[in-house]
């Protein structure tokens, strides 16, 4: 089976300057199918290359393959904006080459997937959940002429013009047993992360999470059947982590990368294990973690050998202001632990962003000060401000949609990308949280105290280039939150 991943061309967030890494959906599907000798697999991703969609067009046409998927597994460049591309990409692609099957999978089609096919007639099937052997069997099926698909684990299809649903998937309990990721078949001298990072990429190490925020974008990528599996922590083993950061450093020269899981800290053992084996291997690739406060306070003893193993900067979320809103949101952390990670960070000369979030519900125009004065001193280096974006299967897209501040059927999704506010609060209009949004950001990034002692600082210096990106790029962020200016 000729299958071709297709990545059409589109943008980033504002605050990342010139950021692309390669699809981890795609990486992940094609070496399982691959190493099962079920697909003849190829790349084409348009937003590395530059190609516009009419020259991507013309290669699709030119290459026809019999299978085509679109979708990702991360918000880290969009968040659910990139939907609208792989819709618009299916629908053109579909009028060229009307006999392919056109497969999505991966973040916002996993849990809507009836929608998506009644919505796009050009979507053939919807992998929900984890993809790996869904894909696989999935191709197998079409491989010997199958045309009833109701009996493969994690598959939505269409049958006599109803959609069927599969049984639920079972998760992979050993991520180990997966390949390596395919990235030979990605332009992987393509890739930049914030403008200057590059030779660049992302990884994903774990899946699952065990706190579970409720606006956590990874409720939208289970099987709406299957959200328990959201808490369902998995990870792959330390060795084989540095065996993909190995490969990634030695064979395709990448000299920096994101471990772009929410939490890669939340098992100390691990995190030791991958630093230690990563030293023990010689390898100089520097790398930025993401992780939930309570883990980094967990790992206070660790961060000097972090730092050691190549880590430059930390990312967690800051969120909210109280320990009640932090309850109220499942976050799982206190406020003391969130200064108490600032500290270690700081301490150890590690490069700290945080996030908060706006457009709870409940919020005022007060609350919202408040919780930047409280993020103002708590003081990271860089600070993102997301808008609640509700995820499809999360409690705060249920609630969305009983106020009738969402219709699933009409989203207007190029906006969905976490820095354009989409749904008002009981108290503020979405242009009051635009505004409120944009008030917060040049507060931030206008004190020169902050701004010299970061130029200043130790850090290294692919951090103070992150900032600086940031930085020039607020204007850019504003204009989205305040006059709806596209990003992606």
């Amino acid at each position: 089976m000729r299958v071709l991943f297709v990545t059409p061309q589109l943008g980033s967030w504002a605050t990342h300057g010139h950021h692309v890494a390669a699809n981890q959906m795609h990486a992940h599907w094609a070496a399982y199918a691959r190493e099962k000798d079920t697909i003849e697999p190829e790349v084409l991703d348009c937003k590395a290359l530059g190609i516009p969609t009419d020259n991507m067009l013309e290669i699709i046409k030119e290459k026809s393959p019999e299978v085509v998927v679109l979708g990702d597994v991360l918000h880290s460049y969009g968040g659910f904006a990139v939907q609208w591309y792989f819709d618009e990409t299916a629908k053109k692609i579909k009028k060229i080459l009307p006999n392919i099957k056109i497969v999505v999978g991966g973040l916002w089609y996993s849990y809507l997937s009836k929608e998506s096919l009644q919505q796009n007639p050009a979507i053939d099937f919807v992998v929900m959940g984890e993809g790996e052997a869904t894909f696989n069997e999935l191709m197998d099926a079409l491989n010997k002429g199958k045309t009833n698909f109701e009996d493969i684990p994690g598959v939505a299809s269409r049958k006599n013009g109803e959609i069927v649903f599969g049984p639920v998937r079972d998760l992979i309990a050993n991520l180990d047993s997966l390949p390596l990721p395919a990235y030979d078949l990605f332009p992987m001298e393509k890739y930049v992360g914030h403008t200057y990072w590059k030779p660049f990429t992302e990884i994903v190490t774990s899946r699952g999470c065990p706190h579970g925020c409720t606006f956590c974008y990874e409720w939208s990528e289970h099987d709406p059947r299957a959200l328990k599996h959201f808490n369902r922590w998995r990870a792959k083993s330390a060795k084989r982590v540095v065996d993909e950061v190995e490969l990634l450093e030695k064979k395709f020269g990448v000299k920096v990368i994101v471990i772009q899981e929410d939490n890669f800290n939340v098992n100390g053992k691990r995190a030791r294990e991958f630093c230690e084996e990563k030293i023990k291997r010689g390898l100089d690739m520097k790398w930025v973690s993401l992780g939930c406060a309570s883990d980094w306070v967990k790992a206070e003893a660790d961060i000097p050998l972090m730092k050691k193993a190549g880590m430059f900067m930390g990312v967690f979320g800051i969120e909210v202001a109280s320990e009640q809103e932090l309850r109220k949101l499942d976050k799982g952390i206190t406020i003391e632990q969130i200064y108490k990670t600032i500290d270690i960070l700081r301490r150890n000369d590690i490069a700290i962003v945080g996030d908060i979030m706006i457009g709870f519900d409940y919020d005022t125009e007060q609350i919202i000060k408040d919780r930047f004065a409280f993020a103002d001193k708590v003081d990271p280096d860089i600070l993102w401000v997301g808008y609640l974006t509700p995820p499809p299967g999360s409690p705060h897209w249920a609630d969305a949609i009983d106020k009738k501040w969402v219709d699933p059927n009409n989203v207007d999704i190029l906006k969905w990308d976490f820095l354009h506010p989409v749904v008002p609060t009981n108290h503020l209009s979405i242009p009051d949280l635009g505004r409120l949004g944009a008030w917060c950001m040049r507060e931030f990034f206008s004190k020169p105290g902050r701004i010299h002692r970061i130029l200043e600082s130790n850090f290294d210096p692919l951090a103070k280039k992150c900032f600086q990106d940031v930085m020039n790029n607020v204007p850019q962020w504003e204009a989205g939150a305040v006059e709806g200016k596209l990003h992606v």
